[in-house]
Formats: C-alpha cells, structure tokens, sequence
C-alpha cells in the first residue's frame, strides 16, 4: 500500500531537514529557543518546529494528497489527529524525537516518519543524523539499516534469553505512583531496564539485536508506529498489554514488545503487572 509514498524520497527530506534546520542548531540553542510544553521535561526547540515545517511543505510532492501528522502541528490543532483512523493515506512525524536530549546536548535523537494507509502502518523510518545513516521497513519486506554509502544491511532481533539475562528499555514516567513504584521494583528481575529519552534509538537497537526489550505506556503515533513496525519486520513480538495488536489509533493501552512471543508473556506476567 505505500506504493503512494516514494519511501527514498521521504527518507532524502528527513536527512535535508537534519541538515538544513536540526543540526545547526544541535548545542547551538539560545534561551529563547527551547520552550516547555506540558512539563519541564515535555520540550519543544526551534530544530522541532523548522524540521517540521521543511517536511511538511515538501509532503505533496512525496506523498500526493496524503494527510500530514506532525508531532509540532497536532500540537498546535489537536484535532489534526482525529484524522489518522479514517485516512486512504497519512504520513506521520515526529521531526526531533529525543527533544530533551537534543535541548541539553545530548547526542541521542532521531528524526522519524512513518506511513499509514487505512488504519494500517506500512512504512516506517528512522533517521540519525549525527549517525546519518538511516533504519527502514515496509510491511513485509523486512527491516534494513541503510548506510549513505548506499549499502544496506538486513536486521534482525536477538535471541530470547531468561528473565534474568534480559536487558531493555522501559518508559515508566506515565505511570501513577503507585503503579510506577510496583514496575519498578518488579524490574529488578531483569538485567538491566533503563530509559534513553529517545523511542527513536530504543527501537533501532531493539531491531539491531542489541536488547531484548522495550515498553511504554503513552502512545503517540510519531512516537511508536515508525518503530514498531521496524521492529516487527526484524522479528520481533509487539502488542498491548492486554495482548491486542498496536495500530495507530491507538493512544493508549500500553506497549510491550520483545524477542518473541515467549518473552513478551513472560515480561508481561513478571514485570509489567500493572
């Protein structure tokens, strides 16, 4: 179904607003640049707004007559996002994920976009641009790092392990109290579970076979949907906490994903109880 989408193009137009209007400004903010949205660490910067304004005006010619869903323009109409459920085609962005980090130097963000047709992801890219290499799938064709040599790498996810070798992230902040405070003593089970700031990077490692797991809670379609299915077409097991399968209408439920499906069961009943 993306064959509405000129998927090369779309990943060429995250890397040009990287360049142009992300990474100028990467350590380079004033005081005046850096705005805070709902909390001190819910950000947005003046990278976040200009990339997406740059994609935004070149979607027609990539994507013609797609709906655009940005990150910064729901957030400024957030009826916009009404829109995704019902659209023959969308394209959704999140033109800095990893906004905090950004904001205080730190190294760890990514640009991302993915494509929605009829209430189903079938695209999905993830941009580095301090990396400048790229993380993309479409629905059933795999997920492959692609290098700007031109080079292309399939990826895949690792080996399941126990409980007690696993290691991953998980996103807790969106927890009540007493919900975040059983998680987090139930992560103990685990490895190591930690949090980078950034879905972008989570998911490419999660993809690149470096860790076992991720979770999150709240679910923002330029979040998640990118990363998710470029998670799914390396191999691995994604669904909401009450096992359902994610789709882009989804704003909440949770969102687990692991190895494999024997994982993810027992991630589910040992550490994400809540």
């Amino acid at each position: 179904m993306s064959h509405s989408v000129d998927i090369a193009a779309l990943a060429n137009l995250l890397q040009e607003a990287a360049v142009k209007e992300i990474l100028p400004r990467f350590r380079n903010l004033g005081a005046g640049d850096v705005r805070m949205k709902s909390e001190a660490i819910d950000l947005v910067t003046e990278g976040d707004e200009a990339a997406e304004r740059l994609i935004k005006a070149r979607m027609d010619e990539i994507a013609p007559g797609a709906v655009f869903i940005g990150e910064e323009s729901v957030a400024a109409d957030p009826a916009l996002l009404d829109k995704l459920a019902d659209a023959d085609l969308a394209v959704v962005v999140d033109p800095i994920d990893g906004t905090f980090n950004f904001a205080a130097g730190l190294p760890l963000f990514g640009v991302m976009a993915s494509v929605v047709s009829k209430g189903e992801t079938v695209a999905g890219i993830i941009y580095d641009p301090l990396g400048n290499d790229w993380v993309i799938a479409e629905k059933g064709s795999g997920a492959w790092m692609c290098r700007p040599d031109g080079s292309q790498e399939r990826m895949a996810v690792t080996a399941g392990v126990p409980l007690e070798a696993m290691v991953g992230g998980a996103s807790t902040g969106f927890y009540k109290q007493e919900a975040r405070r059983e998680v987090m003593a139930n992560m103990a089970k685990v490895r190591i579970a930690t949090s980078y700031r950034c879905a972008a990077h989570e998911y490419r490692i999660l993809a690149g076979g470096h860790i076992h797991f991720l979770m999150y809670q709240k679910l923002m379609p330029w979040d998640h949907l990118a990363g998710t299915l470029i998670a799914q077409e390396a191999g691995a097991y994604a669904a909401r906490f009450d096992g359902s399968p994610y789709l882009p209408a989804h704003l909440n439920g949770g969102l687990l994903l692991a190895t494999d499906k024997d994982s993810w069961e027992t991630l589910r009943r040992e550490v994400f109880t809540v």
